[in-house]
Parts: C-alpha cells; structure tokens; sequence
C-alpha cells in the first residue's frame, strides 16, 4: 500500500498548483479518476476551474486501449499541450490508465515532453511520481505487474454528491479474443464484503442515495472468494441500508447470471428495475470465435426470466459489429435477437484490431464498407425500437432522482432533468419551488423520443432529501473555496446512465 508520506510531494510555496484530468473510456476509468483527483487534493493540488484547455500545472491522461484509434487520440492531445508545456516553466503531463499500461516507455519515446507514465495497478503513486520527476528533472515511467493496493484505500474526490461508484473488484478472468482489458488489469481479485458495504454505508452517512457496484465483470463477484452466490448476497445486503434509495450494478457477463442474482434484484426493493447484460454478437458462430462462453438461447433465457420476475426492467446491451469471419447469416441472427429481446438502448460498435488480442490476427477480416453499412441498419432498427419502448411509458407516473448535467437544453426549456428507477432519462417542467440534485419528484410522461422522455405537465410531488441536502452542503463548500492558480477541467462525472445513445463505452464486458 502506498503510505500517504509517497503520496505528498512538496507544494509550490507561491500558492497550490492546479491539476486537470482527462478520463476516456470505461466506468472503471471515470472510477479510477475520482480516485486520481483524491490523491492530488490530499496532496495539495486543488482543483483547476472549468473553461480552460491545458492550462493546469498538472494535467493528467486517463486512458482507455480498447478502441482503434485511441493511441491517436493520446498522441494528438499530448501534440496540443507540447508548446504550451513549453512555454510553462514547472508544467507537469501524466498518463495512465490502460494505454499507459500497455505502451510504458513508448509514450516518451513518442512525447519526450510526458513526465509521468503510470499504469492501471499503482495509481496511488501518481504525487510522488510526479515530485520525484520534478526534483531529477527526467521522466517516471512506472508500470506496476499486479495490484498495489485496492483502489477504495486511496482518497477519493467524488464528482457527485448524491451518487457514487462502489467498487467491488477489479481485473478480469474472461479470455475474450477482443479484448485487451485482462492482459491490463489483470485476473480478477475481490473485495471483502464487509469492506464494501462498510464503504457504502460511509457513503450514504455522506448523504449518497444512490450506488453503482462496479467491477469488470460485476457478477462474477465471489469467484476469488469461494462464493459463488456472493453477489446476489451483496445485492440483498445493500437492501438493509437505510438511507440508501438506489442499487444498480455494471457490467455483468451472461456467463455469470444466476437465478438467485434474478430473484434478488427482483426482492431487494432498492435494486432498480435495470440491466446492463452485454451481448456482443446474436450469432453462436461468432460467439464462440470471441471466447463467450454462452450462446444465443441461452442469453435470451436470462432476458426471458428477467422480464418475467421484473417486468418494467429496462434492458440494455453492447454490440460489436463486423466480428472477423461475422458473415450475412451471422449478422442476422445478431438483428434477430435484437428484435427478440427488445433492449430500451444498445451500445453499438463496429470492431477495431487491437493489437495483443487474438482476433487481431483472425482470418476474415470485414472491409470497413461492409461493416459500416452493418452497423447502420443495426443501428436503425436499435433507434426504431428504443422509440417503440419509450412511447410504452407515455401515461405512466415515475419518480425521479433529479440530475445535475444531464439536460443540455434544460437552460432553454425551463426543465430540469432526472433518472427513473429504470434509468431512463427524463426531462420534466421546473416546479416553482426549489428542487436541487439528489432530491425525488414525480411526474407523468406525456412525450417520448428514442433516447428520453419528456414529464411536460406539472410536477405531481417534490420530495426533498439527504442527498439533496448533500449537494446544497458541497456546492456552498466549493463556492467557498478559493479557486486554483491555472483553469480547466473537463468533467470526470458521476456514475454516467448506462447506454443513451450508440457508440460509447467501451464494448469490453
């Protein structure tokens, strides 16, 4: 474990220097950025306002190595700040996460100007790293093989009062040929139970109302401790908490979905009516190519009993398309499930090689013509059917947690915004009283469109709550602060909604 005298580098005596932190990729990824901003703010560093590109004494690269042209975006971003740097005299660039991982010292044979490389197993040591690369004057490259120490020891700033990540585990022990996530965060280690929901209760003590367990396969949660129910356990635990309004969990893997994982999301009142269950590829074919340890019968099963024990779940899923050797028949039967299981949103991806993985080297290669003409039509029939499930919710009454940030338009159209219980996004009419982020109004849904629906009426109730109280508390703590030396921030975010819209997230689960 990282001490907190590693964790402290000596502050610049003409006042705190300012960090910023750019996060892409997975939920893990925005997790592990809370955890980053923690580390830098217990050791100095205070936060860069919002509005400026590059301008903090610290920026800090969050990576993802999924997509295909992630080492692009990497390079080009690092390619901006460079005369910037330049120009600044004491400006500091890390990177880590899982492109740090996987390229360690090609990242400053590429961009000598980087002064920190970090990787997905010590992020703890992003300050000392940075002192020790300010004293010698010379880039820190820094890759850990396996865990330091489990991410929920080091401090955390969260970028939500009312919600946060609570993860369970990390690293992975799937073997799919797409991915490059298990060869980056390594074999799946678990969390004790009492320690989460030890976690989970300080949480909700903080005003939080509502979690989201987190792990690279969630529900394979036990299998690192002999316990093979472990996670339903988890769940039926969380239910005990008071305070806490709002359970949901990300991602699972069909492999792993259990009936008693069904029945205690369908008998613990606070797990909400959603699943995240990714698919990949309808086709048995392609599925057993990708090292998917289930086939089409069997995920449909689990949405049937899903749908059968919650029968206003909402039902979400990744897609990849374009698989090598994916044929016409493959890519069909992919549409046919799609129909089938009738998910409310799809993460919709076209493949990309990544080098590492063994489908990388596969035979069959699809011609990007063919697959992007793929993709289309799945994503048309995905839009026509996210629109059918939404107008099904128009006249129903729903409670919503009021959200911060998620109504871009909000500002124009006099409305707030909120999340159901299922996860949907809703835009209703502001009340005249005061309603704050956190707090529950209900609605009825008068409009619907693909990806939100619309409460245009008036507000039926307002509920103010804990939560609501904890982000009125936090904002008045934050205008209070003094603001840093150097501008900009981009949003790290709270726990972002699962799937609004194609092709985001990163298709790894």
């Amino acid at each position: 474990m990282t001490s907190s005298s590693d964790r402290s580098p000596a502050v610049d005596v003409q006042g705190p220097k300012s960090y910023e932190i750019r996060t892409y990729g997975c939920q893990m990824n925005v997790h592990d950025s809370e955890r980053l901003a923690g580390l830098l703010e217990d050791a100095g560093y205070v936060r860069a306002p919002e509005g400026a590109d590059g301008d903090a004494d610290v920026v800090v690269f969050n990576t993802c190595a999924v997509r295909e042209n992630a080492d692009n975006r990497l390079y080009g971003n690092l390619g901006h700040l460079a005369p910037q740097k330049a120009k600044r005299p004491g400006m500091q660039i890390a990177v880590g996460g899982c492109l740090a991982q996987k390229d360690r010292d090609t990242i400053v044979k590429r961009a000598p100007w980087v002064d920190v490389v970090f990787g997905t197993h010590n992020i703890g040591k992003l300050p000392v790293l940075l002192e020790r690369a300010r004293v010698q004057q010379e880039a820190q490259v820094e890759i850990a093989e396996s865990l330091e120490a489990f991410p929920s020891t080091l401090p955390t700033r969260r970028e939500s009062a009312y919600a946060a990540w609570v993860s369970i585990s990390v690293g992975c022990n799937n073997t799919c040929t797409f991915c490059i996530v298990p060869a980056l965060r390594g074999k799946e280690k678990d969390r004790r139970p009492g320690d989460i929901l030890a976690e989970v209760e300080a949480l909700v003590a903080e005003g939080v109302s509502e979690i989201t367990l987190l792990g690279q396969n969630v529900n394979a949660y036990g299998s690192d401790i002999g316990d093979r129910e472990a996670f339903s356990k988890l769940l039926r635990a969380c239910g005990n908490i008071d305070g806490l309004e709002r359970v949901r969990f990300t991602s699972p893997h069909p492999r792993d979905f259990t009936d008693d994982v069904i029945a205690a999301m369908a008998e613990t009142p606070n797990a909400m009516p959603q699943l995240h269950m990714p698919l990949q590829s309808g086709s048995d074919t392609v599925l057993k190519a990708m090292r998917r340890s289930y086939r089409q019968e069997r995920y449909l099963g689990i949405i049937e009993k899903v749908r059968a024990a919650i029968p206003h779940a909402a039902i979400t899923t990744d897609i990849i398309v374009g698989f090598p050797g994916e044929t016409e028949e493959d890519f069909e039967q992919t549409l046919h499930i799609v129909r089938e299981a009738r998910f409310a949103q799809a993460f919709t991806f076209q493949y990309s090689k990544r080098p590492g993985t063994p489908a990388a080297e596969m035979a069959d290669q699809i011609p990007k013509e063919v697959v992007q003409a793929r993709y289309e039509r799945l994503v048309a029939l995905q839009e026509e059917i996210s629109w059918e499930e939404n107008k099904k919710q128009v006249g129903r009454t729903l409670e919503l947690m009021v959200a911060e940030g998620e109504g871009r338009k909000d500002g124009a159209t006099h409305r707030l915004s909120g999340r159901a219980p299922d996860n949907r996004l809703v835009h209703f009419t502001k009340p005249e009283q005061d309603v704050r982020p956190g707090d529950v109004v209900t609605v009825e849904v008068t409009y619907a469109a693909p990806h939100h629906l619309l409460a245009e009426g008036p507000v039926l109730d307002v509920r103010r709550t804990r939560a609501g109280d904890a982000w009125e508390k936090r904002n008045a703590a934050e205008a209070a602060k003094p603001a840093g030396v150097m501008l900009g921030l981009p949003k790290v975010g709270a726990p972002e909604p699962l799937p609004v819209a194609a092709g985001s997230g990163c298709g790894c689960d």
